[in-house]
């Protein structure tokens, strides 16, 4: 059935289990964004030629400028192939749940419980905190990774432990400090711009459905390719400032 009322929910709604693994809305979609993707995947792949097409000729400007990005930024051409493909992933990744957010149908079908409480089927994945977390938590192992990797172990621990001088002691400490709260301003950024946006867009059909609801549809549209790119600048940068020694 489609619902009429406005259903607000902070938590993502239960659908059921697998394996005895509770199932829910928004890890449904997730699911749905993954297999949009490697569709796309498959048949660009499928359709590569050795002279390129328009559309192949566009797609490989817009990669080409992203890993020449990616290079002048990092200072490391081999680095920056490297984590081209964990970029780009975390950009298309991201960007497709929120373009494909106001899809007909995505939050308004679903079914009514007896005491009136309404599930929907699907919700857009990163108004979802456990989803945003677990992008937050990839990233953040990657950097550091990369971190250790680079500078070596001793020399990156050197960032957070310093016992050189009391100020840079305190330094480290702080360092240590803003590592672990990326977690939270990573995860929450996101989260809280694409939740703001779906509560705005719902309050706005209920009550002026007919005048406003398509450009505020297109501006977090807008917003949501805003904060996708965002979440994939700020692991390069945050990369940039693992692999950097500390002064």
């Amino acid at each position: 059935m489609v619902e009429k009322s406005i259903h607000i929910s902070l938590s993502a709604e239960k659908i059921g289990t697998f394996l005895g693994v509770p199932v829910t809305n928004t890890m449904l979609m997730s699911f749905i964004v993954f297999a949009i993707l490697w569709t796309l995947a498959y048949f660009v792949r499928k359709n590569l030629s050795l002279v390129p097409g328009r559309l192949q000729t566009l797609i490989e400007t817009l990669f080409v400028g992203i890993l020449d990005y990616m290079t002048e930024t990092l200072e490391d051409e081999k680095l920056a192939r490297k984590l081209f493909p964990l970029i780009v992933t975390i950009f298309l990744f991201i960007f497709t749940a929120n373009l494909i957010e106001f899809t007909p149908g995505i939050g308004s079908i679903g079914w009514s419980h007896p005491g009136g409480e309404f599930t929907p089927l699907l919700r857009s994945m990163n108004t979802d905190l456990n989803t945003t977390l677990a992008l937050t938590i990839i990233a953040f192992v990657v950097i550091e990774v990369v971190g250790v990797a680079t500078l070596g172990f001793l020399r990156y621990s050197k960032k957070f432990v310093n016992l050189s001088s009391v100020l840079g002691f305190m330094v480290g400490i702080i360092e240590l400090f803003s590592e672990v709260a990326r977690l939270v301003s990573y995860s929450f950024r996101l989260f809280g711009n694409i939740f703001a946006g779906e509560v705005m867009i719902l309050v706005i059909q209920h009550f002026v459905p007919m005048v406003l609801p398509v450009p505020i549809m297109l501006f977090e549209v807008f917003v949501g390719f805003i904060q996708a790119a965002i979440f994939a600048l700020l692991t390069l940068f945050f990369v940039k400032m693992a692999i950097t020694e500390a002064h």
